[in-house]
């Protein structure tokens, strides 16, 4: 009859856990999210929670979807929200640690990375031309610098 090593049965057992979860050791549960604003100073409040003012970083939970509100006295509100997407590390529970693995990285939310990485808003000035605009119209911007990560959901045509 063999003996069995205890020392190296621990520690095949420690690999495994540790591959288990590899999103979660690799890269943890939470964010680090850059916030800052024009003008600097504007009050953050992330998921209602207050986050102190701009510049500041937020350390937010990977598996959630936050919003982001940052406020100025004499300045319109900017609002916008972080959304969770599958990170690279599902690659890694994929081959190393396999559905156990992507289940503890999907439940804790270390599967996940948060979008935008960093916020810069730009305040607009109460009394600003758009601020005055009626609240029943129907408004058309034009930017040159669109994000990659706007959805069309529709295109203005020449009437006939």
């Amino acid at each position: 009859m063999k003996v069995i090593n205890v020392a190296w049965v621990a520690g095949v057992v420690v690999i495994v856990i540790a591959l288990v979860g590899c999103a979660t050791i690799m890269h943890g549960t939470s964010q680090q999210v850059g916030i800052g604003s024009t003008p600097s100073g504007a009050k953050v409040t992330v998921s209602g929670q207050s986050f102190g003012t701009t510049p500041t970083i937020a350390s937010l939970k990977r598996g959630d979807n936050h919003t982001v509100k940052i406020e100025f006295d004499g300045y319109l509100p900017y609002e916008t929200v972080l959304t969770k997407k599958v990170s690279g590390w599902v690659w890694g529970n994929i081959v190393f640690g396999g559905l156990i693995g992507l289940a503890v990285d999907a439940i804790s939310g270390g599967l996940y990375n948060l979008s935008p990485e960093q916020i810069q808003a730009t305040l607009s000035k109460e009394g600003s031309t758009h601020s005055k605009l009626p609240n029943d119209a129907l408004y058309v911007f034009v930017t040159l610098d669109p994000d990659p990560s706007w959805i069309k959901i529709g295109q203005m045509t020449k009437a006939n």
